[in-house]
């Protein structure tokens, strides 16, 4: 009888060091996340170490207690970004339909295997207008995964500890967007006045 023997995930290749380059180098050698040029500059490549959850930042806000502290957080103009487990982008469709909003408009969005965003500044860095920031920065030398929101057995249920579950943070998201959207459209004018 053969012994099942678990595998582990290795590391990323990392480059050379490049001294021209510190936000390179600190994505790719402190954090082990891969990057890539970008229209704006560096970009960080999504679906590999984490997938990202796109909300308004007015909603972000709220879900911001939901998340474990040393989750990352990104924000972009007027755009949030959380980070949860790979593989979330292929489950958020699904997971909006079972919990009953995948029927209604929502401003959320995820981004996966093969997506890149902007990479934010690193901590301390000089920010442009407009450019992407960090609310929570990823901390050099820890894995990011175990933070991560993940589609877990637990997670549907409220339990495991640690990271919440992605079930409950796309709910908590998904009730905050859709939130956001009734205030908007109260707020407006009517038609016929």
């Amino acid at each position: 009888m053969a012994s099942i023997v678990p595998t582990v995930p290795l590391p990323l290749p990392r480059r050379p060091l490049d001294a021209g380059d510190p936000v390179r180098e600190w994505y790719e050698n402190a954090l082990g996340w891969a990057t890539a040029p970008g229209p704006e500059g560096l970009q960080l490549l999504t679906g590999l170490r984490f997938d990202v959850l796109e909300l308004p930042a007015e909603a972000g806000r709220a879900v911001l207690r939901r998340l474990d502290p040393g989750c990352p957080v990104a924000l972009q103009g007027e755009t949030m970004r959380l980070l949860v487990a790979a593989g979330s982008a292929e489950e958020l469709p699904g997971l909006l339909d079972w919990l009953e909003w995948g029927a209604l408009p929502l401003d959320l969005s995820v981004v996966g295997a093969g997506g890149r965003i902007d990479a934010p500044a690193p901590t301390g860095a000089p920010d442009p207008q407009e450019a992407a920031v960090w609310v929570r920065p990823p901390e050099p030398g820890c894995d990011v995964e175990p933070t991560l929101p993940a589609l877990t057995a637990l997670s549907a249920v409220g339990g495991g500890g640690g990271a919440p579950g992605l079930v409950r943070l796309v709910e908590t998201a998904a009730t905050q967007c859709h939130r956001i959207r009734l205030r908007r459209a109260c707020a407006q004018p009517l038609a016929f006045s």
